[in-house]
């Protein structure tokens, strides 16, 4: 690679070109097009459930492809099994660990990894309201509305900084990688 795209510590200026280029298309994604105010977060339902991908996938099945080439579809396939019980590793390395309705053991496998879920929140009511909302005979701006406001579009208080440091992965405690 030539030098003049090289960085300090043999970063390249592509490499920070992509992250800044991340950074704005966050902010125009999450920007009122009238305004340019960033969108107040609502508020879904309360005492909603994770429900999984196979759930999610039934009508976002576009989107659920797309993730599943993503490395945060393998986050836990990549945890060597001595650690998949470990709690310190499962906070990042699955969806709602640590919560009553998420992910405990291989018997809440459909939450095994980073899924929707993890950021948009649980979604038992939104899919409720979402069928619901697909039984009526014309689906109106209103219902839609009704249906994209029982669920997150991104969780808040940064939820990725929660596992991500800015450009970075957290540094991991020190562990066997075999």
């Amino acid at each position: 690679m030539s030098a003049l795209w090289q960085g300090r510590n043999g970063r390249t200026i592509m490499a920070s070109l992509l992250g800044l280029s991340l950074a704005v298309l966050a902010i125009v994604l999450l920007a009122k097009p009238d305004s340019g105010v960033a969108e107040v977060a609502v508020t879904p339902p309360p005492n909603q459930e994770y429900i999984g991908t196979k759930k999610c996938a039934a009508c976002h099945f576009p989107q659920f492809r797309i993730w599943r080439t993503d490395e945060h579809s393998k986050a836990f396939e990549i945890l060597p099994a001595k650690y998949q019980e470990d709690a310190a590793c499962l906070k990042c390395h699955t969806t709602g660990f640590g919560t009553p309705t998420g992910y405990k053991d291989a018997s809440t496998k459909s939450l095994a990894s980073i899924s929707c879920e993890a950021c948009h929140g649980p979604g038992s009511e939104h899919a409720k309201i979402a069928l619901r909302t697909v039984e009526e005979e014309e689906i109106t701006p209103e219902l839609e509305q009704i249906v994209r406001d029982s669920i997150y579009k991104v969780q808040p208080g940064n939820i990725c900084i929660s596992c991500h440091e800015a450009k970075r992965h957290k540094a991991h405690l020190d562990y066997d990688k075999e």
